[in-house]
């Protein structure tokens, strides 16, 4: 039988996150914005967020990823010594079997085997719960984000609120174009005001 039931997961919340910025708003032009032939010249409004540095210092994004690992940790070490129990009857099974009668054997043996069946559908069923309450963050996190960004699109008037990270579509972005701590402040100040879960907190030493 094979006792390695340990599960090893990726908090992956960010690639929830890195298809968002490229957002369109329908905001008004500004002044200096001219369109002639159907294309669109210079003077559009853009700014950009660095979606790491989002990630990195978001609370609800730091809360929920150390829930979520702290949750995986005690699953794995709960099947870890399950599978260890498991392991160890296996072990006595072998250990006893040449005293038993063969109908004995067979129905220890079958008692065995099912409780393997038993632990492999433990913890498949943990798995996708994790996964399922994983997905349900990740569609919170991209509904916080995209709502503070929308918000804050209306009192500033921008065309275009990119996503930049190293390695990503865009090349180069200038500086002063950089919204990223203002987007973070807001983020981080709805988040509070709402009220941190219960759970979150308690993840923080």
């Amino acid at each position: 039988m094979n006792n390695n039931t340990s599960l090893i997961w990726n908090i992956v919340l960010s690639l929830a996150v890195a298809v968002l910025f490229f957002l369109h708003f329908s905001g008004k032009p500004s002044a200096d914005t001219t369109v002639a032939d159907g294309n669109v010249v210079a003077g559009r409004r853009t700014v950009y967020v660095q979606v790491d540095s989002l990630l990195k210092n978001y609370d609800f994004f730091k809360d929920t990823k150390k829930e979520l690992e702290n949750k995986n940790y005690q699953l794995e070490n709960d099947l870890n010594q399950k599978g260890r129990s498991l392991q160890n009857e296996v072990a006595f099974f072998q250990q006893k079997a040449q005293t038993m009668t063969p109908e004995q054997a067979r129905s220890t043996e079958a008692q065995l085997m099912k409780k393997q069946q038993d632990l492999v559908a433990y913890r498949d069923q943990a798995a996708q719960g994790l996964a399922q309450e994983e997905a349900k963050k990740n569609e919170e996190l991209y509904k916080n984000i995209r709502a503070y960004i929308e918000k804050y699109n209306k009192e500033n008037g921008y065309e275009y609120v990119l996503g930049y990270s190293l390695g990503g579509g865009i090349l180069f972005a200038n500086p002063s174009m950089d919204v990223t701590k203002k987007i973070i402040d807001g983020l981080n100040k709805e988040y509070a005001s709402a009220g941190k879960p219960a759970a979150a907190d308690s993840t923080k030493k």
